[in-house]
């Protein structure tokens, strides 16, 4: 358990402290913008680009791995979205929304970080996969969703276009994009050139979670909505079990790639779901709360999933 406490307190210490002193200091939001802009930029771009172009072109081409890991997500995704829109009688895009906050974890700014601490290097692929691919899915399916809600008006064609333009163009997948590429060439970069990816790549985790830290801060918890009571450990304790039966019946996988993927679904709610709430005017002060209780509860989830993994309570091969 040890190990455990010694694994998640750093990690989770850095969001304390990136909380703290946002609450300490009372910069204003603008202030963490060149912050934000090194992180999603320069620094997490270059962890994936140097994580995926030292690795086996046939490792990353496992379409087995994405479709399963998608299934599992997409699973959560129309479950929740099932429960707001059926149970509880909400709009299309109120329901959109908290689908949203159950199956869209925190995968670009805590993924990697805890990903590699936990497993080292050789989660790299699996978490460039997942991110990828995950993400991709994520911005067509929230504008599509919210265009038949009403919610964006814009033409047919102008929204397609936008939403290419978000998932070919995004930082972290040029960088998985060209970190393919490298792999696939073989291609081995200048001394200086490497050091200096290294140098960023070193910083990407402790800047994320810095970073992440304040932006709780920010968006302090005003009210507690009703959706929390199931979207919590929807999220966080559900969401890893389906991938984890998903990947456990499709089969053939490493076992660190399916701990790998099971820790990335185990992540509370990625601060985007607040991002699109407040692009589309929809669900944002409980996309705030949901991030923020999600985010603290995983402490305890999180934490409880590592012990399960590092002592083998959690077997790998789900159905031997």
């Amino acid at each position: 358990m040890a190990d455990i406490v010694a694994l998640v307190l750093p990690f989770f210490g850095l969001i304390l402290i990136g909380y703290v002193a946002a609450r300490l200091t009372h910069q204003p939001a603008g202030a963490l913008g060149w912050l934000n802009v090194f992180i999603i930029y320069v620094s997490l771009p270059a962890l994936f680009f140097k994580l995926v172009s030292r690795t086996p072109i046939e490792q990353l081409t496992r379409i087995d791995f994405i479709l399963a890991c998608l299934a599992g997500t997409y699973t959560i995704f129309l479950l929740v979205f099932l429960i707001g829109r059926l149970w509880r009688g909400n709009s299309l895009a109120d329901s959109t929304m908290q689908a949203l906050g159950a199956a869209y974890g925190n995968i670009g700014y805590m993924g990697p970080g805890l990903a590699l601490l936990a497993f080292g290097e050789a989660a790299a692929v699996p978490v460039a996969l997942v991110f990828c691919f995950e993400n991709a899915v994520h911005f067509m399916v929230a504008p599509a969703m919210m265009a038949l809600a009403g919610g964006d008006s814009r033409p047919r064609g102008l929204l397609v276009l936008d939403v290419a333009k978000k998932i070919a163009f995004h930082p972290f997948i040029l960088a998985t994009a060209a970190g393919f590429v490298a792999a696939a060439g073989q291609f081995e970069p200048p001394l200086a050139l490497q050091r200096l990816i290294d140098y960023l790549a070193q910083s990407a985790a402790p800047c994320a979670l810095f970073a992440m830290g304040v932006t709780l801060a920010l968006r302090p918890l005003t009210r507690i909505p009703a959706e929390i009571v199931y979207i919590v450990p929807i999220k966080l304790m559900l969401h890893p079990l389906v991938v984890y039966v998903v990947l456990g019946a499709v089969g053939n996988f490493d076992p660190l790639w399916i701990y790998t993927a099971v820790l990335l679904a185990a992540l509370p709610t990625a601060t985007n779901v607040f991002v699109i709430g407040q692009q589309y005017g929809v669900w944002q002060e409980r996309a705030s709360a949901t991030i923020l209780l999600t985010t603290v509860f995983s402490v305890l989830t999180v934490s409880g999933l590592l012990f399960a993994i590092t002592t083998g309570r959690l077997p790998a091969d789900l159905f031997p």
